[in-house]
């Protein structure tokens, strides 16, 4: 399926239901073109495209809901997903926790989608691609990485007259650079919505540069650590904050956000009081949606402000029990920085350890969010303000709360990618003291 007009996917959805014998019907219609570029040993190994498009039907009769998907568009087929929906709607227990669909609803147009982006070529592909392998094989050294572009649209209607539509475009890029001895490894990620911001070449730069630098690394004793996370290093810690922010989990005593006996951390401080994370859909430098899965607005909050948790999101079943606003969850969540760059940061550091990247993420105790895993692809140490030499690995455990905490500096923002959950955040890099390393790891 192309991507769809507002008007042409307002005229489908209009014909799914007027199929619809069920006392509710919610028809939900998806559609992504995703194209890449996988490459390693500085040659391309793969490169294609998919079109993927989904329809789902949400019928309700009472509190019994039943749903069904298809991905075929012709008459028959429509009234067939429908009938399918009305059927196991009537097999299903009723729901406790049904709560019935939206109204109408105005939404702000999404900034998210970019022409440039959807207009991406093969030809351009293979051109980002290449400008990359060129800085690998100039200097000698092996190139692995990974272009994708994705280009979608999403829309809602249901049978109370709501009806939602959203365009989207974006492009994410990471390259890892090794030495030819395999004793120096670099890494580096960017992502955007409008492909003429990617900048191949400098980003590889910057992992070939890591690379070189990193060869031969000294093994020094575990333990704790001032360090530097980049923001690629620093937001595999954050997102678990991020995907933490549900008053239900906290009201249930599930998540880092429950005291001790009882009730939530809501309205208290934290973290340090020059943390403030907050997500705007109308963010220039990171758009999303206007309105989450189940059709309510998306609106700019605040998650933390000055180190206390301002707001938690609530489904609209856990509001109405709680008698509180339903608030949806973040798409994308941006952190406030300082004005320092990361050369500055590290300008400014007596001794500590420089973290390009951490990955194999784990979680040790969801209720005080500790977490562990591995430093990867150029780990420094640093004194007396410069880079002295790259050293090994460690494994790492550490709660982004207690980090938080330990907040020394914040640099200037910028976008990035975690290499955990392929998500983009606006994300400063991160002074912090006292960062935990328990063990050295001998991998690169």
């Amino acid at each position: 399926m192309a991507i769809l007009t507002k008007d042409e996917a307002h005229a489908l959805l209009k014909k799914v239901l007027s199929y619809s014998k069920a006392d509710e019907c919610e028809v939900n219609l998806n559609s992504n073109d995703s194209a890449n570029i996988r490459y390693a040993r500085n040659s391309v190994s793969t490169s294609g495209k998919v079109t993927q498009s989904q329809l789902v039907v949400s019928s309700a009769f009472g509190k019994k809901l039943g749903i069904a998907t298809i991905n075929e568009f012709d008459d028959a087929s429509l009234e067939k997903v429908v009938r399918r929906s009305e059927e196991l709607a009537k097999l299903a227990p009723e729901n406790p926790e049904y709560v019935p669909f939206l109204g109408p609803q105005t939404y702000p147009d999404s900034m998210m989608y970019v022409q440039s982006t959807a207009d991406i070529t093969p030809k351009l592909r293979a051109d980002l691609v290449a400008q990359s392998l060129n800085v690998a094989k100039n200097a000698k050294a092996v190139a692995a990485g990974f272009l994708e572009d994705n280009t979608s649209f999403n829309a809602m209607m249901n049978s109370k007259g709501l009806f939602a539509y959203n365009t989207s475009t974006n492009t994410n890029f990471s390259v890892t650079v090794r030495t030819e001895d395999g004793k120096g490894s670099g890494y580096a990620t960017r992502g955007y919505n409008d492909i003429r911001k990617l900048d191949t070449k400098k980003t590889t730069e910057i992992a070939t540069e890591k690379a070189v630098k990193s060869a031969n690394a000294k093994g020094i004793e575990p333990g704790k650590y001032t360090v530097i996370l980049e923001p690629a290093a620093a937001a595999v810690l954050l997102e678990r904050i991020f995907f933490g922010l549900d008053a239900r989990e906290a009201d249930e005593g599930r998540s880092f956000l429950s005291k001790a006996g009882g009730g939530t951390r809501l309205g208290e401080k934290l973290v340090d009081e020059r943390v403030n994370i907050y997500s705007d859909p109308m963010h220039p430098d990171l758009p999303t949606s206007t309105w989450s899965g189940d059709g309510r607005l998306q609106e700019k909050i605040s998650w933390i402000e000055k180190g206390v948790i301002k707001n938690l999101s609530y489904s609209r079943y856990w509001a109405e029990k709680k008698g509180v606003k339903a608030v949806p969850g973040p798409d994308a969540a941006i952190m406030e920085g300082g004005t320092k760059s990361l050369e500055e940061l590290i300008a400014g550091t007596k001794k500590g350890v420089l973290v390009t990247r951490l990955w194999y993420i784990r979680d040790v105790d969801p209720q005080s969010l500790l977490l562990t895993g591995l430093t990867r692809d150029g780990t420094f140490y640093i004194e007396n303000g410069k880079i002295q030499y790259p050293i090994k690995n460690f494994r790492f455990n550490e709660s982004p709360i207690i980090m938080l905490n330990n907040l020394e500096e914040l640099g200037k923002v910028e976008r990035t990618v975690s290499v955990e959950s392929n998500q983009n955040y606006l994300l400063p890099p991160l002074k912090i003291r006292d960062f935990t390393f328990s063990s050295l790891s001998d991998a690169v």
